[in-house]
């Protein structure tokens, strides 16, 4: 026997702190260098796993990891760097998929269509190439950033000759314009449209018929509803593309942020897929009957339920937030049409009794809470729900976890507040990133303006800030969210507030470990550790040796490993292309209840 062959294996299991393993299903990955994002160990040369738990089984130095399973696959990776997955734990993926990939076009100003010039030679352009009669879903419309007129039913007539109806969504997803074909298309007798539902409203010209506009979900659904079937045939497939989409930007898991029922078998099917490449986490919409029902997926590794969506306010590209400060008047919000203020909390899209009685039915159930906000008052008004909560349910002082997203008006005592109640705060970069420069100076006094998404003054507060996309109001590009938040710069390259950049490991931690804190899996991912599932990132360059301006120019996305599995999208989607659209024909109505949520 070989005693020395031995010791020399216990101390590398020792300090990889696994047992020996023989398995041909473990495998080695070797790389240029790994981060880890693990505080106790945050550099490695190596990372082992196995493929039939899908869990990391060591990770340190290539010696000692490839002691610890002398008969696994082994993979030099080259120049490649390892990281954790990058998590997005705010996103839309069913709706961002049906809105903005194939057939659907998607027109908003930070995918390529800077003006409202270039969005018409688009409808045009796709009005003259596209299938006879087919309707055609235009989505990102953006009337501050591409200074665009309201798009009216007389606006977009002029760009769709050919007499198909046409429906452009705004990029905040509480309007949807049309044109004369699509009010023939909904029978609208006489063209006009029908009394508002409740929670919308329908624009009317003198005499009573369409102008073309329609607001907030429920006048949205019954306008955009009844051309789905025909314009988006494939909506799971389109879903399919915007996971794909994810992944390509090194996402290993996010959130659906909206969910209802009809979406249980989408992300069903998603899931089920050889190389699905995301985990997914979904938070059930508190107006929906059936919020608090219990739902499980056959893998809850793959899927789950974490909890409750509410709205505090709206968006601060509409102006209907409930801050304590106004938009500045000038022509651009004029244009836009800028509720100009401060709405105080009139902003609210509910009163603080309907949120306590939310609350009080959904706390017993058990269910993390997470609150769409924008404004201060209302990040006061959620904080006020949430202390009355937690003290009532006796939850202060536990691991609840509950969340806040967006925050884009929040101030640095806010956040103070909300460590003293264990809320945490998902941060949205794109909000500063895409509108910084209108925000300082254009929207707002630039005591406001230069402040929007006060992300350093949540890391103080040590609240577990992480970092998200809210899909489709932005694309879901995390390496943009750390080149932007550490320099302070916006995509035009200019700095405002720039007391509120952070630091590179707090970029990476709002993109890894802070998003698995949010999501309540920090014990399984996030991080490269043992016993965490093998969710991984290749990146072309270590990400905290380039020049922070530099990131996008000089870090790519390489691929991702999910459960140690290499993820090969283009798998993925023909996996989904060969199930029965008929089976899912349903999920663009059912994602479709989800356009209020930004």
């Amino acid at each position: 026997m070989n005693r020395t062959l031995i010791s020399k294996s216990i101390s590398a299991l020792v300090a990889c702190s696994v047992p020996l393993f023989a398995s041909a299903e473990i495998m080695v990955l070797k790389a240029a260098n790994i981060i880890t994002m693990n505080d106790k160990s945050p550099r490695a040369e190596a990372i082992a796993f196995d493929t039939s738990t899908k869990k990391i089984t060591a990770v340190g130095s290539l010696k000692d990891v490839r002691a610890s399973a002398p008969n696994a696959t082994f993979k030099d990776l080259g120049n490649t760097v390892l990281m954790p997955g990058f998590i997005d734990p705010h996103n839309h993926p069913m709706l961002s998929g049906i809105t903005t990939q194939a057939p659907a076009y998607w027109v908003a100003p930070y995918v390529g269509y800077k003006s409202w010039s270039d969005v018409q030679a688009k409808i045009l352009k796709s009005d003259k190439e596209a299938k006879p009669g087919v309707p055609l879903i235009f989505n990102g419309v953006d009337r501050l950033l591409q200074q665009a007129p309201l798009p009216t039913k007389d606006v977009l007539d002029k760009l769709t000759p050919s007499g198909r109806p046409v429906i452009v969504i705004d990029n905040s997803g509480h309007a949807v314009y049309f044109n004369s074909a699509t009010v023939k298309f909904l029978g609208w007798k006489d063209g006009k449209p029908p009394a508002n539902p409740v929670g919308g409203s329908y624009g009317r010209n003198p005499d009573g018929t369409s102008n073309g506009v329609a607001n907030e979900a429920a006048a949205l659904m019954a306008v955009v509803g009844p051309l789905f079937p025909t314009a988006i045939p494939k909506p799971l497939m389109s879903g399919a593309e915007w996971y794909a989409f994810m992944a390509s930007k090194g996402i290993t898991s996010t959130s659906e942020h909206t969910y209802n029922s009809g979406l249980y078998k989408p992300y069903l099917a998603l899931a089920s897929m050889p190389n699905s490449p995301l985990r997914m986490h979904v938070y059930h919409m508190a107006i929906d009957a059936d919020a608090g029902d219990q739902v499980a997926w056959p893998d809850p590794s793959m899927v789950r339920k974490n909890g409750i969506k509410l709205w505090a306010d709206g968006s601060p590209w509409l102006g209907n937030v409930a801050q304590s400060f106004p938009y500045l008047e000038n022509q651009r919000t004029k244009d836009a049409e800028i509720i100009i203020g401060p709405l105080g909390e009139k902003g609210m899209n509910y009163t603080r009794l309907q949120l306590d009685q939310m609350l009080d039915k959904y706390t017993p159930m058990g269910y993390q809470m997470s609150f769409h906000c924008n404004g201060d008052v209302g990040f006061d008004v959620v904080l006020d729900a949430y202390e009355y909560a937690l003290t009532k349910y006796k939850l202060l002082g536990t691991d609840h976890r509950w969340r806040v997203e967006h925050l884009g008006a929040a101030r640095a005592d806010q956040f103070q507040r909300a460590k003293s109640l264990g809320v945490t705060v998902s941060m949205a970069p794109f909000q500063y990133i895409y509108w910084g420069d209108l925000l300082d100076g254009t929207m707002f006094k630039s005591e406001y303006g230069a402040e929007w998404q006060r992300v350093n003054d949540a890391f103080k507060a040590d609240i577990h800030p992480s970092f998200h996309n809210d899909g489709s109001v932005s694309p879901p590009d995390t390496l943009r969210n750390i080149q932007h938040m550490v320099t302070r710069t916006t995509e035009a390259g200019n700095v405002h507030g720039a007391n509120q950049a952070v630091t590179m490991d707090q970029a990476l931690k709002a993109s890894t470990m802070n998003g698995a804190y949010q999501l309540k899996r920090d014990h399984e991912i996030g991080s490269l550790e043992v016993g965490k599932y093998a969710d991984i990132v290749e990146l072309s360059a270590d990400i905290t040796t380039v020049n922070p301006n530099e990131i996008l120019e000089k870090v790519k996305v390489q691929g991702t490993w999910l459960g140690g599995k290499k993820i090969d999208t283009a798998k993925f989607l023909k996996e989904v292309a060969a199930l029965s659209p008929a089976e899912h024909k349903d999920a663009a109505k059912a994602a479709l209840k989800d356009v209020h949520s930004h």
